[in-house]
Order: structure tokens, then C-alpha cells, then sequence
């Protein structure tokens, strides 16, 4: 039961802005969480923490370790990205919409409200407030909207919505201020402000400034005019003491890494005391009317990005703007650009799609190229070999994931219409899709192609879909005609039309031991039908409220709905016999809609479980509905055994159990009022994701605000991980990377120690049972790997039945990390031999751990396939070579 939050897939982007650490890891927003990807192995893991809210704004340090990410409501998380753990926290009194790490990593600059505020960086040590406030400054009129570091760390560069930028001296020298110096000239917004440095010199003599209004500025300092004097003279009263501790007697000194010969200030202060800075050029970028919407600049190739409203992305090679691309990657706004730390790989996401983009602009070629849903998931399907999740959603589009690395690697979009139901063949190359478009659909995974659709004489709507054992039926239920659609897969023909409910067919599913088909609809029925012999239906099962939802538990002997009053009715489908009933609206239940009238817990609304999944041994059942919690109920005893609460994101509507009386308003909730008209000047309209207009009675989008809830969940044939499809996107949830203390077998004599002894004396056979009773997974296959590959068939015989499937689940572990690979196949090998029998008899409870088993060596042999195929004649040629 010791499930943990693991990946987060299908929504790789959804807003805020997306940076490239360490040259090859892209650090995105997803939501209120954070997904890092790894564009060398080719990787996407989300980080198991949650900010209150959308995340708006990410920064990490120069060198990678540390990560700040700010939310909608202010709050920021600093996070240790390698160990994936949140250090600090600290929450910010305005609106943030820049924040940046010095080069220097000591100090970060952050942009709050009209604020710059300038914070010493926290590090790893243990302090009761370890943000400490080094500075403020409030010169802008605006809100900022970027803020660049020098690359020595000592001035700031700071851009605001009062269509000015300005300069600003970081450092403190006591009875001397500085003011900032002003750029101005801009007709717009300033969107991004960056440094230019010589070269040779390797001081700063450039300053660009890009407009809103798709315009570029680029300003020289010049020395030979001096522009402004030292003003505020020190006080002569009590001595002070500056950042760095040092005590400051007014003009008695002054510090001297800033004192110059002549007593002036030296470098540092060099654009005060000597000269200043001047226009030298005015470019535009020729996209109106489009807006300018993000941008960067690297100063070690010298080069611009931006990107426009209207999809169009532009690079230039500055100090002379020559334009070197100018492409187009999409019709929506580009809501982030930005380089890597080398300056050859550009990275784009558009929050409006979901996309996220990693190009190389020197051979113009994709890195990195994902892209989610646009609309909620509404179902999932494993593959048999829980290798690859197929989602469909309300956007038309059916994609398929791979699991082990989180990307889509394949996009069907021939569906006109919402896929409601999906279905993985038992060969695994074969994927149906059911649709509101009234067609279900064929995808060979081989050729990425749709090579059969399913079609009825009339238009209906499916919203379920199940295939029997040998593939040969495929049956669809629909929501307008309240039929279920029967198929033959080898001709596409129609076979057949059961009739016989009076409600939309929202569950379907083949027992898995035979041909008996079981649908589940809206007119309080669950019907059994025998699709071969075509007689209609054999047996139904009266409910007293409207059937959501129908499972067959793995082996066929349990059938499980879920009903409109939120409970959970378990059938003997041999007998036809009630066995028993979960009464869940009190474990689903939570979180109160904006427009609710009533608290969480008055609220009859929502409380029921729109879909149910066994467990790879039938043990257990997970259910999920309209709620922000995922439920895990033990089948025999019928209890609640573990909820999971999907999300804590307040961005999301339901996720509070109780409102804010605070910000209730005569018109309503203040959340729902949009009393400003800041989406629509960035040239985006709010999006309304969500429902479509199907599924339960009287769901209704929120006014535009998410609902929180899950759609479809689904457990991996293995058993050791599940897929919800949630309005966050699709959580997967694992025991794979978690250790939980649950010895098999223990007594006072097994211990770690007792462990190592028997493996010094040579004991093998009873270190690796003491290990497997201690079940310890480093003990486990320390243990294994003792073992000589002579002594593998005597110690595998003496493996108690008892312990089989434990160990069995660590040679599926090792197959797929191990470089040993002919050492595990040969203990694989002695397992079958010695145990064939054993496993025979009791295949349907070590069936997870087989499944796992098969995955590890089914996906070590195709990348064997694929390294050998593509290393063939270099094979040829060193074996013809030894033969010689």
C-alpha cells in the first residue's frame, strides 16, 4: 500500500516561465509543481513538491543546487533540486514577476510589486529565517517585469511597466548613495533588460532594453562625459556597519575595494563618476501588431531571442541585429524563451498548448519537442507489459507515453471529437479508442497509423469500450441510443446491436475468464451479456440509483459498481448474489466549489465514485470521483485503507474544505470577479479547461475556474504503480522508488549482522533466506550477487515458496538497473527450473510480480535489439575479423 507520488505526465507545460540548468536539465512549471527534464538521457521526473498555487516564477543559482519557485499567491519555495527537497519557505508581500540569482550565487533579486528587493541567498545551513533583506529599492512607478545582474555582481538592471528601465548599484557604501540611472525613450512596457560586455575588456559597455511593443534599444556608455555626482555625504554622527560587517566612521574612510587613487570610486562606480550612458540604436521587429512577450539574451555568443504573441520567434545576432532565424512553432503566444548555459540550445513553451520546445539553432533540429493535452484527460490505458499509458482527453487527441522516461512518443489526432474510452490489445501493438465522434478506432503502434475504424449505421456517441481475451469482439456503449456496438477486429464488420438499457452505457468490461460481457448504465441496472452466443442479456443486477462504473476483478469471480449515492456494490457474476457494500460518500467527500451554497460537508454534490480499479491480485480497489481525494479500500474487509489527496493547489476550485468568509463579496466570491484585464493585454484570453459538456448530470464548468477531480484511474498489470487521470494532468503513483520495514519472517536471530556473517562463512543459501525474512531490498540482492554463477542452481532450489515472489520482484528490479545482465538471466534461468511447478500452481497470486519480471527482460531485450541492429555490420565485421 506504501504508494508515493512518481511522475506527472500529459501537461509537460502550463504556464510561467521554463529555464535550462546545467546546460541539459529544462526546469518547467506544471501547475503548482515542477518537472525537470534531462535532455541528455532523454528523462522527465516532476519533483514530489507542491506550491500553494500556480507556479508563476522560477530561478535557480549558477551552479544548479538551488531552485526558487514563487506562486500566484506569493509564496516562495527554495528547494534543493538534487535531493528534490524544500530547504525554506518565505512568502512575499507583492506580486512577483522577476527574480534572478546573482552570478555570484550570494544574493538574489526579486521584483515585488513596485519593489526590488535584494535578499542574501539562503544555503544549506539550519536557521530560524534564513532570508535575510539586504536592500530595497523603490524607485519604479510599476510593477517590475525583469531584472538582469552584472556579470560581476555589483549592479542590477532593472525593468518596469513604467516604460523606463533603470540602473541600479547594488552594493552599500556607507554616506554614499547612488542614483539609479534612467533609460528612458520606450513607448511600451519594458519586457526584458540585459548587459553587454566587451570582450576584451570583459566590463560592461552595452545595455539593450526590448519593449512590449516589438522594439529593441541598445545604449553605449561612454566615459569621456561626466554625468552626475556623489550625493547624501556621510553623517559624522555614530559609526554604522554595512553588509559585510565592516564599521564605517563616515569621511574618516571609505571601503577600500571601491577607492580608487584619486579617491574617487573606482570600477565599480565608474558609470556615476565618469560618464554615462547614451542611445546608440532604435530596431524593430517588424511583428506588429503582435505583442513582444518573452525574450533573453547570452552574452557569451552574443545573441537575442524573442518571441511574439502570435507564435513567431525571432533570433538576432546582436550588436548590429542581423537576424539570423525568424520561424514560426505554433498561432498561440510564446510565454517563455530563454538559452542555455552554453548559448546553442533555445528552449520556447506556450502555456496556451502545453508546449514545450527545445531547439538547436545551429542545425536548426528539435532537442526536445512535448506537447500536453489541452483539454482535462478523461481516460488511460496500460499496455499488457506496463511499459507504455495511452491517455485520451477532450482535446481529440489520443498520445502515448513511456512510462520509464515520462515523454509522449507518438500523437493520434484523426478523432473530430472528445475519446472518452480507451483499450490496450493483449499483444501489445494494437491500441482502440472510443470517441464521441461515433467512431472507435484501431492505432498499430508499430507504423503509427489508424488502420481500422469502427463505425455504426447511424451517428452515436461512445463513452465506453472493451475488447474480449483473443481480441476478436470489440464492443462499444453509447450515450445518446443507450446500445452496446458489437464488432468483429479481423473484418470491421458490425456483428451486432445489444439493446436493453434505458440509460448511457458508461462501464463495459469482458470478464477475464470468459466471453461474458458486463455494462453498467445510467438506468440503475448492471447488465451480463454472452456476446458469442447472442442471446441477450443473461442476468441483471437492479440498483437503487444510477450506475456509474463496472470492474470485473482480475480472476473473474467479483464484479464491482459504483452507484450515484456513492457506494460500492460487490456481485458474485456466478451466482448473481450481493455480497457486500462500501458506503464511500463520507470518504470521497471534501472541498467546497466557489459557487456552493453550502459547506463540504452539507454538500450532497459530487459525492460518488465515477471509476474503479482493481488491484493486480484483486486484494484491493481504488475509487475516484468529483473530489480531491483518490480512495484505497481493502475488498474483504471493506475498509478504508489509504486517501490521497491529488493536489493542494488553491489555484483549483474544491480544493478548500472551508471559503474565506473574508473574501465573500454582495456579487459572490471574490475569486470568480475578474476585475481586471490583464489576460486580455497580453494578448490571451483566459482558457477554460475542464469539462466538456458530458458526463455526470449537472456538471458544469466553474466559471472558467478548474475543478479539481479525477476522470479515470487504472493500475499497471504489475501492480506496482497506477495512472490517475486528474484535472492536474495524470499522476502516477509507485511503490518502486519508496522503502517501507515489513519483514516476512522475523525473529530475534535475523539481523543485518546475522546477514553478513553468513555470507563471510560462506553460508549462502542462509544469508539470502535471512535476507529475503528480513526484506531488506540491499540485503536481497547483496545476497544475490554473493552467490557464485557455479552455486546459482543448488541456491535457488533451496528458496522456500514462502519467499518466491519477494524474490522474484528483486530480480525485476536488478534486470533493469543491473549491468550483470548474463549473471541475473542465468539466476532467472534456475528460478524457472527449480520452481516452474510452484509458479504454475499459484500463477494468479505471483502474477504482479511476473508481470514485473517480464517488463524488466521484454525491455532489456529491446534494447539489445535496437543496439545490435544498429551496430550490425560493425558486429560482422569484428566477428569475420576474429575469425581470421
Amino acid at each position: 500500500m506504501n504508494f508515493r507520488f512518481q511522475n506527472l505526465l500529459g501537461a509537460p507545460y502550463r504556464g510561467g516561465n521554463a529555464i535550462i540548468v546545467n546546460n541539459t536539465q529544462i526546469v518547467s512549471p506544471v501547475g503548482n509543481r515542477i518537472t525537470v527534464t534531462d535532455l541528455l538521457k532523454s528523462q522527465t521526473v516532476t519533483l514530489p513538491v507542491q506550491a500553494s498555487s500556480n507556479i508563476r516564477r522560477v530561478a535557480a543559482s549558477p551552479d544548479g543546487v538551488f531552485l526558487l519557485a514563487i506562486d500566484d499567491n506569493n509564496r516562495c519555495l527554495f528547494i534543493n533540486l538534487p535531493r528534490r527537497a524544500v530547504l525554506h519557505r518565505i512568502t512575499f508581500k507583492g506580486p512577483v514577476h522577476a527574480a534572478e540569482f546573482s552570478p555570484d550565487g550570494k544574493f538574489i533579486a526579486v521584483g515585488t510589486g513596485k519593489l526590488v528587493q535584494i535578499w542574501r541567498s539562503p544555503g544549506f545551513r539550519k536557521e530560524f529565517f534564513p532570508f535575510e533583506l539586504i536592500r530595497t529599492f523603490a524607485d519604479c512607478n510599476d510593477n517590475v517585469t525583469s531584472i538582469e545582474w552584472s556579470p560581476d555582481s555589483n549592479y542590477i538592471i532593472v525593468g518596469a511597466k513604467d516604460l523606463a528601465a533603470r540602473l541600479f548599484y547594488v552594493k552599500k557604501l556607507k554616506g554614499v548613495h547612488f542614483k539609479p540611472f534612467l533609460f528612458l525613450g520606450h513607448r511600451d512596457s519594458v519586457v526584458g533588460c540585459f548587459f553587454g560586455v566587451d570582450k576584451k575588456t570583459n566590463r560592461i559597455d552595452r545595455v539593450y532594453t526590448i519593449t512590449r511593443d516589438c522594439y529593441i534599444l541598445s545604449w553605449g556608455y561612454n566615459e569621456g562625459n561626466k554625468e552626475g555626482e556623489l550625493s547624501n555625504p556621510p553623517s559624522p554622527c555614530t559609526p554604522e556597519r554595512d553588509d559585510e560587517g565592516l564599521v564605517s566612521d563616515g569621511n574618516a574612510r571609505k571601503r577600500k575595494d571601491f577607492a580608487g587613487k584619486d579617491g574617487n570610486l573606482g570600477v565599480d562606480g565608474e558609470y556615476v563618476s565618469k560618464g554615462k550612458w547614451e542611445l546608440l540604436r532604435k530596431d524593430g521587429f517588424n511583428q506588429a501588431p503582435a505583442k513582444l512577450t518573452a525574450c533573453d539574451y547570452h552574452r557569451g555568443v552574443e545573441l537575442m531571442v524573442v518571441g511574439f504573441s502570435n507564435g513567431v520567434f525571432g533570433l538576432y545576432q546582436m550588436p548590429d541585429f542581423v537576424c539570423i532565424h525568424l520561424l514560426s512553432i505554433s498561432k498561440e503566444k510564446i510565454t517563455t524563451a530563454g538559452f542555455n548555459g552554453l548559448g546553442n540550445w533555445l528552449s520556447f513553451g506556450c502555456a496556451r498548448l502545453g508546449q514545450l520546445l527545445v531547439w538547436e539553432w545551429r542545425s536548426e533540429s528539435y532537442i526536445l519537442k512535448q506537447q500536453g493535452h489541452y483539454f482535462d484527460v478523461n481516460c488511460l490505458a496500460y499496455s499488457p507489459d506496463s511499459q507504455l499509458l495511452a491517455t485520451g482527453a477532450d482535446d481529440n487527441k489520443v498520445k502515448v507515453w513511456t512510462l520509464s522516461s515520462g515523454f509522449c512518443f507518438v500523437t493520434f489526432s484523426e478523432h473530430t471529437n472528445a475519446v472518452t474510452a480507451l483499450h490496450f490489445m493483449a499483444n501489445n501493438n494494437c491500441l482502440l479508442s472510443a470517441s464521441l465522434d461515433g467512431t472507435v478506432r484501431a492505432w498499430d503502434l508499430f507504423r503509427y497509423r489508424n488502420f481500422r475504424t469502427f463505425t455504426t449505421p447511424s451517428a452515436r456517441q461512445f463513452v465506453s469500450l472493451a475488447a474480449d481475451q483473443s481480441g476478436e469482439v470489440i464492443c462499444a456503449g453509447t450515450l445518446d441510443s443507450f446500445e452496446v456496438f458489437v464488432w468483429s477486429m479481423k473484418t470491421g464488420r458490425l456483428l451486432d446491436i445489444l439493446s436493453g438499457h434505458e440509460g448511457p452505457v458508461h462501464g463495459l468490461m469482458f470478464s477475464p475468464t470468459n466471453a461474458i460481457l458486463a455494462s453498467s448504465s445510467w438506468d440503475k441496472t448492471v447488465k451480463l451479456w454472452d456476446v458469442f452466443d447472442g442471446k441477450g442479456a443473461v442476468e441483471t443486477f437492479p440498483h437503487t440509483h444510477d450506475v456509474l462504473t463496472v470492474v470485473y476483478r482480475p480472476d473473474g469471480k467479483q464484479l464491482a459498481s459504483s452507484t450515484l449515492d456513492g457506494q460500492i456494490h460487490f456481485w458474485d457474476p456466478i451466482d448473481g448474489l450481493l455480497m457486500y457494500t462500501i458506503e464511500g460518500r463520507r470518504d470521497i467527500a471534501g472541498g467546497r466549489l466557489m459557487t456552493d451554497r453550502r459547506s463540504a460537508a452539507n454538500s450532497s454534490s459530487g459525492k460518488c465514485f465515477t471509476t474503479l480499479c482493481y488491484s493486480a491480485d484483486g486484494s484491493y480497489i481504488l475509487a475516484g470521483g468529483s473530489s480531491k481525494y483518490i480512495c484505497l479500500y481493502d475488498v474483504a474487509d471493506q475498509v478504508l485503507l489509504r486517501r490521497f489527496q491529488i493536489t493542494h493547489n488553491l489555484s483549483l476550485d474544491g480544493v478548500l474544505d472551508f471559503l474565506n468568509s473574508k473574501k465573500m463579496t454582495e456579487a459572490g466570491p471574490m475569486d470568480l470577479i475578474d476585475d481586471d484585464n490583464s489576460d486580455t493585454e497580453e494578448g490571451v484570453d483566459k482558457q477554460t479547461r475542464g469539462n466538456m459538456g458530458y458526463g455526470l448530470p449537472g456538471s458544469m464548468p466553474n466559471g472558467g475556474r478548474p475543478i479539481v477531480r479525477t476522470k479515470c484511474l487504472r493500475i499497471a498489470p504489475t501492480g506496482r504503480s497506477f495512472a490517475a487521470a486528474t484535472t492536474e494532468g495524470v499522476l502516477v503513483y509507485s511503490t518502486d522508488d519508496s522503502f517501507i520495514f515489513d519483514p516476512t519472517d522475523l525473529d530475534i536471530d535475523v539481523t543485518p549482522e546475522t546477514v553478513d556473517v553468513a555470507i563471510n562463512e560462506g553460508q549462502l543459501k542462509r544469508a539470502l533466506i535471512l535476507s529475503l525474512r528480513l526484506n531488506e531490498d540491499s540485503y536481497i540482492k547483496k545476497c544475490i550477487f554473493a552467490v557464485p554463477p557455479a552455486d546459482i542452481p543448488g541456491v535457488a532450489s533451496a528458496i522456500p515458496f514462502r519467499y518466491l515472489q519477494r524474490l522474484i520482484e528483486a530480480f525485476a528490479d536488478l534486470v533493469e538497473s543491473c549491468p550483470h545482465l548474463e549473471f541475473m538471466l542465468q539466476w532467472c534461468q534456475e528460478m524457472c527450473k527449480s520452481h516452474g511447478h510452484s509458479i504454475q500452481q499459484n500463477s494468479k497470486t505471483l502474477l504482479p510480480a511476473l508481470k514485473s519480471w517480464q517488463k524488466a527482460i521484454t525491455r532489456m531485450h529491446q534494447d539489445l535489439a535496437e543496439t545490435c541492429s544498429s551496430n550490425e555490420y560493425t558486429l560482422r565485421y569484428l566477428c569475420s575479423s576474429i575469425t581470421k
